[in-house]
């Protein structure tokens, strides 16, 4: 049973950064639109691209149970510091305020299923375990 839920979360937790890697590319200059409201402004194109790489490479490496730990680590690096960048509650005003800290909560929430993830091994429905069993 472990090994299955181990499976779903994987495929639920990795989701979101496949989504948006996804929703990035298909709406890339409107991404760079939102890029400027929270100023980032310096090298748009290079930061973008290089998100959508992060959000792909570690979310299959979560997805395939692929060296998870350096996967959760990559999206780590990213998603922290956009959670506090598009989600700082604290800046918005009155009428905002709920529905950010919500936002800002579910990130934090998948910061820690990220941080779990890094901090054990995949179960036996992953790439590594069906490299480790198969002879070659």
């Amino acid at each position: 049973m472990r090994d299955i839920s181990d499976l779903i979360g994987r495929i639920f937790l990795s989701a979101i950064f496949l989504f948006e890697a996804v929703d990035s590319s298909l709406y890339f200059d409107k991404t760079k639109q939102t890029m400027a409201l929270y100023g980032l402004t310096w090298r748009q194109d290079l930061l973008l691209y290089g998100a959508i790489t992060v959000l792909v490479l570690g979310g299959l490496m979560v997805l395939l149970g692929y060296r998870t730990r350096a996967g959760a680590i990559l999206l780590l690096l990213y998603w922290a510091p956009v959670t506090f960048l598009v989600h700082a509650f604290w800046t918005y005003p009155k009428e905002e305020i709920r529905i950010q800290s919500i936002l800002f909560m579910k990130d934090v929430a998948i910061v820690g299923g990220l941080l779990m993830l890094a901090g054990k091994e995949t179960g036996k429905y992953s790439i590594k375990k069906l490299f480790a069993t198969t002879k070659v």
